[in-house]
């Protein structure tokens, strides 16, 4: 009888793809991670602030079961291949590696969308991998201790969970030894079939659903699929547009230079950059918000730009546009080529103009240094003398961020530097970037105290970061003023970009688009000649720095042409400001008069709202037009970021 048992068991062993031991060892492992991909999923599709339904959402995991179906049989398939000993080893640790790797891929999706509203692409790891000294402070932020608990958990048990119940199961079972660890006389046919239906499986997971609930296709796809998809893309499904020449480029200003005029006059140019300041988030932008009441006051004294942009919602992109009057580069890698290259910057920006008059210059800022190659993209700007957290006492100061310190801690270095300059008595230009608004808002207190202004505890603790900074824009213009430096200076006072908080499912401010991530607080102090109110409506950007700066001074520019226009002077009515994420094919936006267009290379519907009519962006107007209209505002902006890439050296991927 026992013989007759063990005879069916090991015809059944025989004719099954895997022997009891694999299938115990394979499914200890997949199951959890099937269970553990679908839940993290899941979570962000019926919990968050949209209400897909059942059909819906089920569309919008679509993709994932797919995927997890066909990685189930593609790990099946293999272990029934590797029959020899040395293959053998060879599957089962790629099994683990892999499935750990897709894990650890799946838990960073999901707190990264939990973080910003976007999904995770492959060019963020890039990036990560380029430069982790500065992304690793961003990711450590969001590391709290239940994540990491969990990340433990998932690393260990993909490391020594299958070997251990394995062994369980076998001893409960009474399996041990019954049969071999491969069954023999698998039918090869058997294996290719498994083989094609995790291909099909797999290959139709790469295809989004979910398409009735209006999210975008890179969230419908599987984590893990979309960030291999963006890694493999090469080209998109459009061809590139014929590129059209501007006037502009022909009398490029790489070799553009300042001549004097009648009216030149040497005096200081200050330029303060508040971090992640949104205009919205200020008072003279906002007056039931008082978060700012030092900078409504100089407002009441400046010129007032009303509208107001950055061109790429990310800080160094900002500063080129600020310094150098150019488009600055479009997406991540642009941004490392401004640390990585001399030569990286085609155009003159203004520390070297104004170096050539006898001004000197120096940057400061209230954060670390390592992000991005602060100190080779200054460099490369013009800066000469350059001042991070990193070379100043923080002592009594907190932290603002996990990169930055309260802004305050640059008033030392800043009042030494500036009583040189006042001692050689030559003309300088200062440049200052704030932290304290910046994620993951610390919103210092001990100094200032707190204010509530909303039931938001993440938007309470970023307003009061604004209100921390307006503390030190009041000392340091009471600097210039006590060091006799104020009546003959220029100050420029500007956000590098905006921040979002979900007003459009998105958060932080490199994928924002919106109102929120694009409008900046901008204002032009000239004790000297502006020393009433004035304001001017715009809408302008931040190219219209350094035409606004030479304009003032009294120079003119010649030998190079640049793209922006002097605030001081009429505007034109029909100008078209053009905008870009900063992840590469993630949006790009163009605002022609108040009618505000929005592509999202396909990766959801595109958008147009009037923003006279409805300032918060919350009623597409797009489905309301032609295709022939949407279709040249989209190769206008394509035709755009090809020649802004060309200036660049770089190649866009249309």
């Amino acid at each position: 009888m026992t013989v007759g048992n063990d005879n069916v068991a090991t015809r059944a062993a025989a004719r099954s793809l895997l022997s009891r031991r694999d299938w115990v060892y394979l499914l200890s492992l997949l199951i959890p991670f099937v269970v553990y991909d679908l839940v993290l999923k899941g979570v962000l599709v019926f919990a968050g602030s949209g209400d897909p339904g059942v059909l819906g959402g089920l569309g919008l995991m679509r993709s994932d079961l797919l995927f997890n179906l066909g990685y189930v049989l593609l790990w099946v398939g293999l272990f029934a291949l590797a029959r020899r000993r040395a293959s053998r080893w060879v599957v089962v640790g790629l099994f683990h590696v892999v499935t750990m790797l897709v894990a650890l891929i799946t838990t960073s999706a999901y707190q990264y969308y939990k973080v910003t509203g976007s999904t995770l692409d492959s060019d963020y790891l890039y990036l990560w991998l380029a430069s982790p000294e500065g992304t690793g402070g961003a990711i450590a932020s969001e590391l709290t201790p239940g994540i990491l608990a969990l990340l433990l958990i998932v690393v260990s048990y993909a490391a020594l969970g299958p070997a251990l119940v394995t062994r369980l199961v076998l001893w409960r079972r009474g399996w041990s030894g019954v049969t071999p660890r491969t069954p023999v006389g698998v039918s090869r046919l058997r294996i290719v079939g498994v083989g094609l239906a995790a291909y099909a499986l797999l290959s139709f997971s790469l295809l989004p659903g979910g398409s009735s609930t209006g999210a975008s296709k890179s969230f419908s796809r599987d984590a893990f699929v979309n960030v291999v998809m963006t890694a493999a893309q090469v080209a998109e499904s459009e061809e590139l547009p014929e590129i059209a020449a501007e006037p502009v480029a022909e009398n490029p200003p790489a070799e553009a230079s300042l001549t004097s005029t009648a009216g030149t006059e040497k005096r200081n140019v200050v330029l303060i950059q508040l971090e992640s300041t949104r205009a919205r988030a200020t008072t003279p932008y906002n007056e039931s918000l008082d978060t700012t009441p030092f900078l409504d006051e100089l407002a009441k004294q400046s010129l007032l730009v009303e509208q107001a942009y950055t061109v790429v919602p990310h800080t160094h992109n900002a500063l080129a546009a600020i310094n150098c009057g150019i488009e600055p580069p479009l997406d991540r890698w642009g941004t490392m080529l401004l640390g990585a290259r001399e030569d990286s910057v085609p155009s003159a920006c203004l520390p070297d103009l104004l170096k050539e008059q006898g001004y000197n210059s120096a940057y400061f800022m209230s954060q670390s240094e390592s992000f991005e190659r602060s100190p080779q993209i200054l460099e490369h700007l013009g800066y000469e003398e350059f001042y991070s957290a990193d070379r100043m006492e923080t002592e009594g100061f907190e932290k603002t961020n996990y990169f930055g310190y309260e802004d305050e801690v640059m008033l030392e270095p800043s009042q030494k530097w500036l009583e040189q300059q006042k001692k050689s008595g030559e003309p300088f230009l200062a440049s200052y970037l704030t932290s304290a608004p910046h994620h993951d808002y610390l919103a210092p207190s001990e100094r200032y105290g707190s204010k509530n202004f909303t039931d938001n505890e993440l938007v309470n603790r970023y307003l009061n970061s604004v209100r921390n900074q307006d503390f030190f824009l009041k000392k340091l213009i009471d600097q210039y003023k006590k060091l006799g430096l104020y009546e003959d200076t220029v100050f420029v006072i500007l956000g590098d970009h905006g921040e979002g908080f979900g007003e459009h499912g998105r958060f932080q401010h490199d994928n924002v688009p919106y109102e929120e991530g694009l409008r900046i607080p901008m204002l032009v102090h000239d004790p000297k000649y502006i020393q009433s109110g004035a304001t001017l409506k715009g809408p302008v950007n931040q190219l219209d720095i350094l035409p606004t700066v030479t304009d003032l001074l009294g120079y003119e520019v010649k030998s190079g042409t640049y793209g922006g226009s002097s605030l001081v002077r009429p505007m034109r009515k029909d100008r078209t400001l053009m905008f870009s994420c900063w992840n590469e094919s993630g949006c790009l936006a163009s605002l022609k008069g108040t009618e505000k267009y929005i592509y999202h290379f396909e990766d959801q519907p595109e958008e147009i709202f009037d923003l006279s009519q409805d300032p918060t962006e919350h009623r597409n107007l797009a489905g309301q037009r032609s295709p022939e209209e949407l279709e040249k505002r989209r190769r206008e902006l394509l035709e755009w970021r090809a020649k802004v890439n060309s200036k660049y050296g770089m190649q866009s991927s249309e």
